[in-house]
């Protein structure tokens, strides 16, 4: 319900007038039966509007009658019995005279004298037209530069499956061993990036969901690798999780690595096996892993020294804060991904210091 506002005793109308008559901003000033009192020049300026004549007249009268709506008559009737409030009410004046249509914000304050007796009604506006054009131009242009991305994404997908494509191609014909292997590693690396922006064209949220993307990613990495897939065979292990396209980025990458190397190293010698692919998350803390049941971590130091695979590896993990956790599955080997975030207060805590 409006509350009042009492007007200065010694003066109240003439305070109400010297209001309107300095204000820069549309504003009326009316009686108990929505006629005119006073009015802004502002107000004349804006709505074309002679002012000769107008003191006493109608309010829902002046101009061409395009403030004589039913809506507008109703809300001001009820602010001035105090049983509603016009607070930034927008509504659309429609006039030939003014061009067209503007959308207009409406305020209404009811104002009385100290007893009661007389009540006064201050309705101020303001044109938004402009305002509102602009937002909806900004809208538009989002929109399109939207629909601009996606199907750049997708042209970017489709170029990358088609390098992806030569690679493969080059890497059958290539006849030393080690050649064939490097392109063929480039191929699964390329197909990962092709399959994230698959997923990035179809995401319109601006996240992207691990469970379909680690998916495909495993269908590309498995379609250019394994050539029996009664042999080996590729499992994905997913929460609901959706991160942002950029973290999205760094794990798919990782898993294409570590995924690249348990196919490479896990079964020697045509043995059978599976690789698993899991992400895990508990509140702000989360686990990627990439388990397989082969052979394992080699004894020797000659075979364990890290390659590009793994050094791609920790880097990507560092840039997400995150740490590389190597573990026996036995059989096999399981590389985790672990993101732990501490609470500041807990970590100051347990070094025996106070919180800041």
């Amino acid at each position: 319900m409006t509350v009042p506002t009492p007007l200065h005793p010694d003066g109240p109308l003439s305070l109400a007038l010297a209001v309107v008559d300095s204000s820069t901003a549309p504003l009326v000033l009316l009686d108990g039966d929505l006629n005119v009192i006073a009015a802004s020049a502002s107000f004349f300026t804006a709505f074309q509007i002679k002012p000769a004549g107008t003191v006493g007249e109608p309010f829902l009268q002046l101009g061409e009658g395009e403030w004589n709506l039913p809506r507008l008559r109703s809300l001001l009737t009820a602010t001035l019995s105090g049983a509603a409030a016009v607070d930034a009410y927008e509504m659309d004046l429609k006039s030939e005279r003014l061009g067209g249509a503007r959308s207009l914000l409406l305020n209404a304050h009811l104002l009385a004298y100290g007893d009661g007796a007389d009540v006064r009604l201050l309705l101020g506006m303001s044109d938004v037209t402009d305002a509102k054009a602009s937002e909806k131009l900004k809208d538009d242009l989002l929109r399109e530069k939207a629909i601009l991305l996606q199907e750049v994404q997708h042209r970017v997908a489709n170029s990358l499956q088609i390098i992806a494509s030569v690679i493969l191609q080059s890497a059958r014909k290539s006849h030393p061993d080690e050649t064939r292997t490097s392109l063929t590693d480039a191929h699964s690396r390329v197909m990962s990036v092709a399959a994230l922006q698959q997923q990035l064209a179809a995401s319109r949220l601006g996240e992207v969901a691990l469970k379909p993307y680690f998916d495909q990613l495993c269908v590309s990495v498995a379609a250019s690798m394994i050539r029996d897939h009664d042999q080996l065979s590729l499992h994905v292990d997913c929460d609901d999780s959706a991160v942002d396209a950029d973290v999205s980025v760094s794990l798919g990458l990782i898993v294409t690595e570590l995924v690249i190397n348990s196919l490479k190293h896990a079964y020697p010698g045509g043995r059978r096996g599976r690789i698993t692919v899991s992400y895990q998350r508990h509140g702000p803390n989360w686990t990627l892993a990439v388990a397989d049941d082969g052979v394992g971590m080699p004894t020797d130091a000659a075979s364990n020294t890290p390659g590009l695979g793994t050094s791609i590896v920790e880097a990507l993990a560092n840039q997400l804060n995150a740490r590389v956790k190597v573990t026996g599955g036995h059989p096999g080997t399981t590389v985790s991904v672990v993101h732990t975030r501490i609470n500041a207060v807990e970590a100051n805590a347990a070094q025996g210091g106070q919180a800041v």
